[in-house]
């Protein structure tokens, strides 16, 4: 079967939007909201938004360790975190956990992985849904002045 990538990256997408829609839906029934490999519901540098006047930006990641492209949004989750210390604050849920679950809420989340960027005011100015490329993301990241 030859379909094109768009088509292969639309699928992954509508079949993570629906998996999400139903464990975070009315419905849910699961007796655990814990990850399977034991991480925590959410991931933070620890830097907060009234300690750091640089801070710019906070990248909130909604996602799960178990979504295949979501695990794709780690690796520049940590390089975003590493390259812009100081100024931008990363912060990962995962709302296929109870502790996550009610971020899911908070920000409306149709789909994951989700990205919100709050400026530093902690007012929402970007949001992208599905995987986000990394040279993408940086320029959502400049837009607050981020250097």
């Amino acid at each position: 079967m030859n379909i094109s990538r768009h088509k292969a990256v639309r699928l992954v997408l509508f079949v993570c939007a629906l998996t999400a829609l139903f464990l975070l839906g009315p419905g849910c029934n699961r007796e655990s909201g814990e990850s399977r490999d034991g991480e925590g519901a959410e991931r933070s540098t620890g830097h907060s938004i009234h300690k750091n006047e640089n801070l710019k930006v906070t990248f909130v990641e909604l996602g799960s360790v178990r979504c295949i492209p979501c695990k794709r949004m780690q690796p520049i989750m940590k390089e975003i975190e590493e390259e812009y210390i100081g100024q931008v604050r990363v912060v990962f849920h995962d709302v296929w956990t109870r502790e996550g679950r009610p971020y899911a809420k908070q920000y409306q989340v149709r789909l994951i992985p989700t990205q919100v960027f709050l400026d530093k005011e902690g007012r929402e100015y970007f949001r992208h849904e599905g995987f986000f490329p990394k040279d993408e993301l940086v320029k959502v990241l400049k837009q607050q002045g981020v250097e």
